[in-house]
Order: structure tokens, then C-alpha cells, then sequence
């Protein structure tokens, strides 16, 4: 099957003429006449950038996703190719009403009509991994029902069977393979991909960001109507508002495009660092704008088959990392790695200090249009090899997120300052950890078991110091160290009566 599935793969790319993107180089250039006659049956009549889009949708999912991602980094790419993949994020062509009324039918086991007052045939968007229509329920409220595409399970297994296999050859023929775990991020990805083919998971990373979100000045998230919802299919309150990617209708609404991207790096950071939980699949086709009064301004999320969420380790991590490289502090970037057990911990901290300097120093005080993430994300790559830095697979999510709205700033404001607009939201993250608020947090958190214990520390702790010695002491300096122990157990004893008291005095009245 994999064979089969290689084969289907390079045939689609002889077909629209691929090979013209690789050809194209000096270096192999001479090869396109020798295989423009050998496959003398194809046509290249369309434009490079609408075959490629074809290619990539004959090919399905997993590549059309790759097309998502490609089209919101306009700075990597030529004009007509991102214009191109940018028709992949809600224009992929949908599948047949009949298919979808055979899933209606098989999530419901009974007749449409009884299930939704009205039910439109239409798509009014369409994805990879699955199409919305806009219908009624019986009540007559409007609502958005996702419908998976029949068959994608399979045709997915299929292609990460092949990136598993390829993880493999990279693993032994790539001199980096072992150090970038390419295999570990193939089963990441295969895990995402496994959720978003369950919209029952979708549906509950929804309600968690809507809860996350509940009173927000800065996020819109969609309801979601449980008792209608199957791992099929999902369905949610429905949303209105201008696309992100249409600029244009946007300031004719009179929507502030530079709040608008700076609260687009606000949702990000928030997302990651307050939540440890977000929304991962943030291109334009799933952002919508809302220029309802009530709401006007305000963000739209859509589609939440892709999220991710981050250890508390993780989040420290990444916190001093942020804040560090915002402040310039290249030295406190460099032990932050080697203490993260990222770097070996072999490495001269001076040594990977100027590195980092190297990559970064260069893309300070520059708004968004002068800079590219994805460009300094390829020089660190290339200096992490010297330092033997692992990849962490379970960060795949968050580089790739944060492309997406590094992609969304460029687009609504190309004068940005991205560090100068995070740097405060940072700063507040980390007063708010390991500050007093933090501090209340914990022990108010640990307030039950401290409780629980504290009647029988005094008990417990008086049995074990009376209790005589094996051994009496014919040391002076076996005296001092019996001492020494009896007065950490005062210490501890002391800490844990004061950590009581702060927090029966914290409790509110």
C-alpha cells in the first residue's frame, strides 16, 4: 500500500509538472528537456502556482494542509503561489450531497427532516478534513454543522505511513536525523491529526476555549449543541463576521487593523501562557472578524480540530526564553537551554551566547515587514546543530502557531513591532508566577493537605525526637550533626505552621 501510494504521489507531481520547481535550478536545469519529452502526455497549459494547488488537492489532505501553512508566509514566498495556496484554506472542493446525507443519516439512524428544521445542501465552506452547512434546528436556531469526509481515515493512514517511513530514512541516512527526532514528530503530528478526525474532540477543545474565553474584549468562540454532536459530526452556534483575509472589507467596516493585530499577539500569548492551551490551526481560513455592534472588532475562532497545550515546565521554559530574548539577554537564553536539559549539558554557555546574538541581534527594533520569523527559525536551526539541541516534538504545534500569526500580522499590519507589542503581556505573565499572586495561588491550592496534616506533624515529629538514639554520641561532632537534624525538623515545622497561617488569613472572609 505504501508503494501504491508513492507511486500515486509521484505520478500526480509528473503530471502537473512539479519537477519545475526543482528543475528550475541552475544546477539540474539541464534535466527539463529530458523529461519534458519522456512525459510528453502531461499539461502544462495552467499557471505553476494553480498546478501546484491542483497537486496538492488531488493528493488530499495532509498536503493540502501543507498548502495552509505555505500560504500565510507570503515573505518565504512568490506573489502567485501564495495568492494560489491561499484558495486551499476554505476553497477545497467539497464532496457530494449524497455522501453527506449518508453520514446525517448514519450519526442520526433517522430521517434528516426530523433531526433539523431546515438543512442547507450548499457547503459554505470546505476543508480538508471536512465541509460546514448552515442549518436550522427544530427550535429554529441557526447553527453551523461540520460534516467529515467519508474515507479520510483511510487515505490519512496511508500518508503517515509513508512520513513515518521517511522519518526512518532520515533517521539513518541524515546527519541530523537522530538529534531532530523526526519520527517523534511524525507521531505528533499523526496524534493531531487522529483528534481532528473525531469531532467530539473538536467539539470539546471548542467548549474549552469558549470557557477559556467566556468574558473576553478580544476572542469570539462558537457554542456547542451537545446533544446533536457525534464523532461525525459536530454542531455549533453559528458565527458571522468579515474574513480576516479579505483586508479590504475590513476597513471599509471601519475595523482598526493595527488593534486588531495587536490583539492577535495578545490572544496568542494569552492562549500559551495563561491557559497553557490554543488554538493551533490559526490561518486566515479559520479567522473571522466580527462587525456585529454588540461584538465589533472582536476575533472569531472557527474550526478546533488542532490544539495544543503545554506543561507548566514548558511554559516556564518558554517564558524565560521570550523574556530573555525580548530584553536582549542572550547569556540568560543560553543557560535557560542548558538548564531545560535541551542542550547538553557540556556546552559553554559563552560559546552558544554568541550564537544566539549572531541570529537574533540583526531582526531588533525592525517592524514586521523587515523581518521573517521563518528565516531566523532557519538560522538558529542551522546553529543548533553545532550545540547538538534536540527537537521537542510536543513544541511542534506552537512554531507552527507561531508562523500562522506572525503570517496574520504581516497582513493586517506590516509595521508591528512584535517584540515590542509581547514584551509588556511577558513581563506581567512572569510578575504574576513567581510573584505574591503566585505565592497565594499555591498555598491556597495546598491548603486542604495542609490541613489535613498539620494536627499530627507536632505528635509525630515530638516522638521522633525524643525517641533515644542507637547509639550514644561519643563525638562532639556526632553531637552537632544531631542537632543539626533536630533543628531542620524545627525549621520545617515552623515553615508549615506559617504557611498555614498565610493562608487562613488569605481566605476570605
Amino acid at each position: 500500500m505504501r508503494l501504491l501510494r508513492l507511486a500515486r504521489i509521484l505520478l500526480v507531481a509528473q503530471r502537473y509538472g512539479l519537477d519545475e520547481f526543482l528543475l528550475g535550478h541552475e544546477r539540474v536545469r539541464w534535466l527539463r528537456p529530458m523529461i519534458n519529452r519522456v512525459a510528453f502526455w502531461r499539461d502544462l497549459g495552467e499557471p505553476r502556482a494553480v498546478r501546484l494547488r491542483l497537486a496538492l488537492e488531488s493528493l488530499g489532505p495532509i498536503f493540502v494542509k501543507f498548502g495552509q501553512v505555505l500560504s500565510t508566509r507570503r515573505d518565504l514566498l512568490p506573489p502567485d503561489i501564495a495568492d494560489e495556496l491561499a484558495k486551499l484554506q476554505d476553497r477545497v472542493p467539497p464532496f457530494p450531497w449524497s455522501d453527506v446525507e449518508a453520514t446525517l443519516q448514519r450519526a442520526y439512524r433517522k430521517p434528516l427532516a426530523q433531526v433539523f428544521a431546515e438543512f442547507e445542501r450548499e457547503p459554505v465552506a470546505s476543508a480538508s478534513v471536512a465541509q460546514v452547512h448552515f442549518a436550522k434546528l427544530p427550535d429554529g436556531t441557526p447553527v453551523a454543522v461540520k460534516v467529515l469526509r467519508p474515507g479520510i481515515r483511510a487515505v490519512i493512514d496511508k500518508d503517515v505511513q509513508l512520513m513515518m517511513a521517511g522519518a526512518m530514512l532520515a533517521e539513518k541516512l541524515w546527519s541530523d536525523g537522530k538529534r531532530l527526532r523526526p519520527r517523534e514528530v511524525v507521531h505528533e503530528f499523526e496524534k493531531n491529526l487522529a483528534d481532528e478526525l473525531d469531532l467530539m474532540r473538536e467539539a470539546a477543545n471548542c467548549a474549552q476555549l469558549r470557557r477559556n474565553f467566556q468574558h473576553s474584549p478580544l476572542l469570539l468562540v462558537p457554542g456547542v449543541h451537545w446533544d446533536w454532536c457525534t464523532s461525525e459530526v459536530m454542531v455549533m452556534e453559528r458565527m458571522t463576521g468579515i474574513p480576516i483575509a479579505q483586508v479590504e472589507r475590513l476597513v471599509e467596516a471601519g475595523v482598526d487593523l493595527k488593534r486588531l493585530s495587536r490583539a492577535g499577539v495578545e490572544l496568542f500569548f494569552t492562549q500559551v501562557f495563561r491557559d497553557g492551551f490554543f488554538h493551533a490551526d490559526m490561518h486566515p481560513g479559520n479567522i473571522f472578524v466580527s462587525v456585529d455592534p454588540a461584538h465589533f472588532g472582536k476575533y472569531v475562532a472557527l474550526d478546533f480540530g488542532i490544539v495544543g497545550a503545554l506543561s507548566e515546565r514548558d511554559q516556564s521554559y518558554l517564558a524565560q526564553n521570550f523574556l530573555a530574548f525580548f530584553r536582549r539577554d542572550y547569556r540568560r537564553v543560553a543557560t535557560a537551554h542548558i538548564e531545560s536539559g535541551w542542550v547538553p549539558a557540556h556546552t559553554r554557555v559563552d560559546e552558544l551566547e554568541t550564537e544566539i546574538r549572531v541570529v537574533c541581534e540583526p531582526i531588533f527594533d525592525r517592524p514586521l515587514k523587515e523581518i521573517s520569523l521563518g528565516k531566523v527559525l532557519m538560522q538558529l536551526f542551522r546553529a543548533s546543530r553545532r550545540f547538538n539541541v534536540e527537537v521537542q516534538p510536543q513544541l511542534a504545534l506552537l512554531q507552527k502557531t507561531l508562523l500562522n500569526i506572525e503570517g496574520l500580522g504581516r497582513m493586517l499590519d506590516p509595521d508591528l513591532d512584535l517584540w515590542v507589542t509581547a514584551k509588556p503581556f511577558l513581563e506581567r505573565w512572569m510578575e504574576n508566577r513567581i510573584g505574591l499572586p503566585a505565592l497565594q495561588r499555591r498555598l491556597l491550592a495546598e491548603a486542604p493537605y495542609l490541613v489535613a496534616a498539620l494536627p499530627e506533624l507536632p505528635r509525630l515529629l515530638h516522638q521522633r525526637l525524643s525517641a533515644p538514639p542507637a547509639n550514644t554520641p561519643d563525638s562532639v561532632h556526632e553531637l552537632a550533626a544531631a542537632q543539626r537534624w533536630r533543628n531542620r525538623w524545627m525549621a520545617v515545622l515552623s515553615l508549615l505552621l506559617a504557611a498555614l497561617v498565610v493562608v487562613l488569613l488569605l481566605r476570605p472572609a
